[in-house]
């Protein structure tokens, strides 16, 4: 994106809450994202805030199950400076206690907010009743307990921070317009005595679930009903047809073009809404099917009619013409997304986190346009089945 005078500056973290391990201890893959602003003892936290203000830099991060992303959007010629606050932080993140309990207040707080959401709670709700074992258990907030003890854990923070704040377990990417060589002089200047020192965490494997799970949720407010269905999946490969082809078959079984979408949505007026997200994490989790229930009489209904998309996708081939329609929206959307330095590093972070590369995202594509409809009926008769089904049932509290 030469002339556009920006880049896209993010660091990538492959560090989520799915690397929260020890018990007690969830929620600080998120947690991070708020100290990483704290400051250093070079560049404090204020110095640092009027130093990215007076520059124009639109910075923030998130935090996902698989990973944690600092991002920034820069002008070209401010690329060094901001290199160098980010690798200050990145080696050198300095707090001490006080303000450390502080913001685990803050985060407490954001939970607490973040609950009055129907969603939200039907979301801690699935994952703790979906897994036993992995720790796609606790949302990326974490559990309660875990949250309210957090500001007990100061010294854990510290260990925290060494163990998966490492160059081996983060990646730079740069995106727009600017020069290569210079870039790569300048990272080896600021980053080439960060010391390696990654420790991988022992990650439990989820045992296979054999039996469906279905928990019924009253909601402490007022909220149509919510339905939530999700199935156990596979853990993300490019070259895994399977894989690829449940990516599709969410959108095609469930998505605004679907059968059941026209049904529920338009012709009877049964659901708010109804949509699906079959996508792709390091380890094996969920493909979801969700939806906003006008009246708790029809959910039953609801389910009958997810469980009879999922019968037919069983049985019957996908058009070869709706597949190849599907492939081509697909691929086409990826390309036009990417218009700025930052939505083309938005469209890379995830491959990024998920497999250290980006060539992911070439194998991922040309997998897709080997899928046929029997690869879709077959990863709907792999996936979209009774034994590997939880199913969330959320009813608001009637005024």
């Amino acid at each position: 994106m030469k002339g556009s005078g920006l880049v896209a500056y993010y660091t990538v973290v492959r560090t989520g809450s799915r690397d929260e391990y020890e018990p007690g201890k969830s929620g600080f893959a998120h947690f991070f994202e708020h100290m990483m602003f704290r400051g250093t003892e070079k560049f404090p936290a204020d110095v640092y805030n009027d130093m990215v203000n007076e520059m124009g830099v639109d910075a923030n991060a998130y935090t996902t199950d698989d990973y944690t992303c600092y991002t920034s959007v820069v002008s070209t010629d401010n690329l060094e400076k901001v290199m160098e606050l980010e690798s200050d932080r990145f080696q050198n993140l300095s707090y001490q206690k006080a303000p450390f309990q502080t913001e685990a207040g803050a985060v407490y707080g954001e939970y607490r907010k973040n609950v009055v959401n129907p969603w939200a709670v039907a979301h801690e709700a699935m994952m703790d009743m979906a897994f036993d074992k992995h720790t796609y258990q606790h949302t990326t907030m974490g559990f309660e307990a875990d949250i309210k003890m957090m500001p007990e854990q100061y010294e854990y923070s510290l260990s925290f921070f060494q163990r998966y704040y490492r160059p081996d377990n983060c990646v730079l990417l740069l995106a727009g317009d600017f020069d290569s060589a210079a870039a790569q002089k300048m990272i080896q200047k600021y980053y080439g005595e960060w010391k390696p020192g990654y420790q991988a965490p022992p990650v439990a494997a989820e045992p296979a679930q054999n039996g469906e799970r279905v928990k019924a949720i009253d909601y402490d407010g007022q909220t149509l009903p919510l339905v939530w269905v999700s199935y156990k999946g596979k853990a993300y490969n490019a070259a895994d047809k399977m894989v690829v082809a449940a990516f599709l078959l969410g959108d095609l079984a469930f998505g605004e073009n679907s059968e059941i979408y026209k049904k529920l949505v338009i012709e009877e007026s049964k659901v708010q809404f109804i949509g699906a997200d079959f996508g792709f994490n390091r380890d094996p989790k969920l493909y979801d099917i969700y939806s906003m229930v006008r009246s708790e009489s029809d959910i039953d209904y609801v389910i009958e009619q997810i469980d009879a998309t999922a019968a037919k996708f069983r049985e019957e081939l996908v058009s070869a013409e709706a597949l190849e329609n599907l492939k081509k929206r697909n691929r086409y959307g990826y390309l036009m997304d990417l218009d700025t330095p930052g939505s083309v590093a938005d469209a890379l972070a995830r491959f990024i986190a998920l497999t250290g590369n980006i060539d992911t995202v070439n194998q991922l594509y040309k997998t897709m346009q080997q899928i046929t409809p029997e690869d879709v009926r077959e990863a709907a008769r792999t996936f979209l089945v009774k034994e590997r089904r939880n199913i969330i049932k959320l009813k608001g509290v009637q005024s």
